[in-house]
């Protein structure tokens, strides 16, 4: 089966794009990269992530897209163990690189690197200003980012979410968009993902959907062990829960964690903590040219005719002038191989 579109948008330009804002920010402390380490001014500061979110969505602009980035708020507690987890190996990762580094295995030197690549507040904090400068507008969720992009969409304030974690599909995402942000070097199509063709092609609810992605494991609780993807779906199907599936399975075999929060993992997909869509006003205004000077040259220390050329594609955007077609944003994805179609089955299931 197919679970992507064959084509990418409606060619119509002004499509508004909720995007995962931390996760665009990490791609770019990522990807933007001089001799294997992030870009950083003369000062020592790293300046990766605001070249990235600069150039990424004046391209965007130019092609007819609105931007909309949603910021992480506070996680939720359930998620609480999963970052624990998340701190433990940023712990190892430091030691193998410092192994690497000791006997020079570059390789290994770039791959842990960029293992302990983190977003943090002031990288966040930059990347709402230069928004701010640039006249694109950006919202800061109550919880996860990905939820909320979820409800703007629901909400009828966006046209899709765009994240590289499938959890926007969990969290009921109309259209979900993949490599939306990613970097153009990689020239990655842009992948289309429509949840109620999904929920077609696999024979699923949206509960049973979200009972599936909670045995195939998420951040907020643990799973059953001995369960893969092809045993996870035949078991939803068959049993149509995860409360049947426990009063079926042999639970020497395939023991479930202790005192496991499912039923809470549940209730965070179906009942996240979003923000309320009719207080959104969404508007993009003209670039403040001279506050993106000081900002991102006087301050940062980039190129000065760079930021203004910057500004002039903004401004030019936004009258019209650009014939911006989201279709050729990318090369428009065709028929999935039949590798390509496994990968995007363990995606979900």
């Amino acid at each position: 089966m197919s679970l992507l579109n064959k084509h990418l948008f409606s060619p119509s330009v002004g499509r508004k794009i909720a995007i995962d804002a931390s996760m665009c920010i990490y791609q770019f402390l990522i990807a933007v990269r001089q001799d294997g380490n992030v870009l950083q001014n003369e000062d020592g500061e790293t300046t990766s992530h605001l070249m990235g979110m600069f150039y990424r969505t004046i391209r965007m602009l130019e092609h007819g897209i609105k931007p909309v980035y949603v910021f992480d708020g506070k996680p939720p507690q359930l998620k609480s163990a999963e970052l624990e987890k998340r701190g433990e190996r940023r712990a190892e990762a430091e030691k193998m690189l410092a192994q690497a580094q000791e006997i020079g295995e570059q390789e290994n030197i770039d791959k842990f690197t960029k293992r302990l690549v983190k977003v943090t507040k002031q990288h966040n904090d930059e990347c709402k200003k230069l928004l701010t400068l640039m006249g694109v507008p950006y919202i800061e969720a109550p919880c996860e980012a990905e939820a909320s992009c979820a409800a703007l969409v629901k909400g009828g304030k966006v046209f899709a979410t765009a994240t590289e974690d499938m959890d926007g599909l969990t969290f009921g995402t109309n259209i979900l968009l993949r490599h939306l942000t990613a970097s153009e070097a990689k020239k990655l199509p842009i992948q289309e993902f429509h949840f109620n063709r999904i929920l077609q092609d696999i024979g699923l609810t949206n509960e049973q959907f979200i009972d599936l992605c909670i045995l195939l494991g998420c951040d907020y609780c643990g799973t059953i062990k001995g369960i893969g993807p092809k045993r996870a779906i035949d078991l939803i199907k068959q049993h149509g829960s995860i409360e049947e599936i426990l009063e079926n399975i042999d639970s020497n075999k395939h023991p479930a964690p202790e005192d496991w929060l499912y039923k809470e993992a549940r209730g965070l997909f179906l009942k996240p903590e979003v923000v309320d869509c009719s207080t959104v006003e969404l508007k993009w205004n003209e670039p403040d040219e001279e506050g993106l000077i000081q900002f991102m040259c006087e301050e940062k220390q980039f190129s000065e005719d760079r930021i203004r050329n910057g500004c002039k594609k903004i401004v030019k955007s936004r009258q019209g002038s650009t014939q911006g077609r989201l279709d050729s944003f990318f090369t428009v994805t065709g028929s999935l191989s039949s590798k390509r179609k496994v990968h995007v089955r363990k995606l979900w299931y």
